[in-house]
Formats: structure tokens, sequence, C-alpha cells
């Protein structure tokens, strides 16, 4: 059984992602490579845990993070499994194997005030580059999808007539996302921009470069750290963030914490939780001003 198959097996069995099929199968390579120089050419199916701990050992002193080294882990535990459930292999060299630990970053996502200077501020051009750039900031900001499913929305993806939005995220898992009115007119504005461009196709992706083109994932992160950057001082300003920030902001306004998984397209609501600690900071201190027992008077 080669790394081949298992890379067929995780894309055309599990639909992962072609970003996620290439880190897996650079990680497994690097392991394989690792295997290579330093044990003569090791079979990855029969490696013992110790073979697995020198690598281990190896990344971090290389000075990788714990979090890269179990996510690094975590491909190769899931290879194993695959062979597990092949039969081709009786037990897991990673069978028993501890998590490392990792230190919790909290992630600060950008204010509402932020957003409403970036929004209201004389800060896009008013061209199709200066328009596609915004509409870009308040797609990320007002439906809280991943920068994947950005640059992969269909023109008729997008439904003004019913105010909605069809996004494909992961797993090839559809869900709709309602449009309100600020967002609608940066689409309708966005529309009409590109209508008039030669080389948009209204048949193709929504977002096209002035070219036609696809947009690239790097022109995306750029113009959010771009326009981020004028209003906010904080260090990450990703296309991460703005979903961070969607979230964030509508659970400080009390929305339903189911509601908000189905919005952001979350499997289940542990992953959706790491957005709710601002909001508890904000409820402790709702609670501190209004209750008897508060300590804030």
């Amino acid at each position: 059984m080669s790394i081949s198959q298992y890379i067929d097996y995780i894309t055309f069995e599990r639909n992962y992602s072609i970003h996620t099929q290439n880190t897996y199968l650079a990680d497994l390579k690097s392991f394989q490579q690792f295997c290579v120089d330093n044990f003569e050419d090791q079979d990855i199916n029969q490696v013992s845990y110790s073979i697995i701990r020198s690598w281990i050992i190896n990344l971090v002193e290389q000075g990788m993070s714990n979090r890269t080294v179990n996510r690094k882990i975590s491909v190769l535990r899931s290879y194993y499994n695959f062979l597990l459930r092949l039969e081709i292999i009786n037990i897991s060299p990673l069978q028993k194997h501890l998590t490392l630990k990792e230190k919790k970053k909290v992630q600060i996502p950008f204010s509402e005030n932020e957003m409403k200077l970036l929004f209201e501020g004389d800060h896009f051009e008013d061209s199709y580059k200066g328009v596609l750039q915004k509409t870009i900031i308040e797609l990320l900001y007002s439906t809280g999808m991943r920068r994947a499913e950005l640059i992969a929305l269909k023109s008729n993806d997008i439904s003004l007539s019913s105010k909605t939005i069809r996004v494909l995220g992961k797993r090839n898992k559809e869900r709709l996302i309602p449009i309100f009115s600020n967002l609608e007119n940066t689409l309708k504005k966005f529309t009409s921009f590109a209508q008039e461009q030669p080389n948009y196709n209204q048949k193709s992706f929504f977002l096209q470069s002035e070219k036609g083109k696809k947009l690239s994932e790097n022109f995306v992160y750029k113009t959010v750290n771009d326009y981020i950057s004028i209003v906010s001082t904080k260090v990450k300003r990703s296309p991460h963030m703005l979903r961070h920030s969607f979230a964030t902001h509508l659970l400080n306004q009390g929305a339903n914490l189911n509601a908000v998984k189905e919005l952001l397209g979350h499997a289940s609501l542990a992953a959706t939780q790491v957005y709710t600690h601002t909001s508890i900071d904000k409820m402790k201190k709702v609670y501190s001003k209004a209750h008897p027992r508060g300590t804030e008077k």
C-alpha cells in the first residue's frame, strides 16, 4: 500500500480539499524521507514508534511549534488508521502516542468599531478593483465564509432575488447564508461594475480579477491585510480573522450558538465554541455592572 493510494482515498472517498491533499502528501513524503535518511530506507508501513519518536524530536529541534508537530502526527495517525481498516497492519505504531501540549492562543478579533471605520471611511477606489476589494472584505465579514469558499463562489451562487448565497464548504457540504441590506448594496454595485468589464465571464466565478481570472489566495489575503491595516493595529490581519470577527460579533449581540455554527458550516459545536471567549468576557462586564452582587458600581 503506497502513500499515493492513501491520497486517492482522501481525495475521492473523503472529498478533502486540494490544499489538504497537498499538505497530507507533503507530510507523509517528509516522514518517508526522514526514514530513508536516518534508518536505511525503512518502509513507513512497518516502522516502530521509536522511529516516529525520533522524527518528532527532529521536528521539535528544527524549531517547529507543538501545534505544527501535532498536526503532522495527526496526518501520520490518519494514514495508519487507513492501513488498519484495510488490515495491512495489525497495530498502529501511534497507538499509545500522547499529543504534545500546546499553548492556547487567544485570537483577538477586529472590533465592531474597526469594521465600521473601514466600511464607512473613504478607503476603496471607485473602480472595478476597488469595488472588488470591498466586496471581498464585506463578503468575508458579513457571511463568515472561508477564503477558499469565497474564491470558489460561482455567479449563480449569488441570488439577489431571494437574498441568499449558496456556499459549498468542506466535504462538499452546502449551506445557505442570508444577504442583508449593506452586503446587498455592495453586491449590486460589484455586479454593475463587473458587467462593464470586457473580460468578466458571467458564467464563471462571481469574483474575478481585472483579467477575468479566478482570484488567487494571495490576492485575497493581501486585500484583507492591506485594508485592515488602515483601521487596526492588530498583528494578525488575515481572511480567517474576518471569519473569527463575524462569529464573535454575532455572539456578542446574542446570536444563538447553533445558528452561528450553521452559518460557519461547522460539523460540530466544539469547533464553534472557540469563538465564545470574547462573548463570555462581555457577559462578565454586563454582569458586574448590572447584578446587585457585581463589583463595578
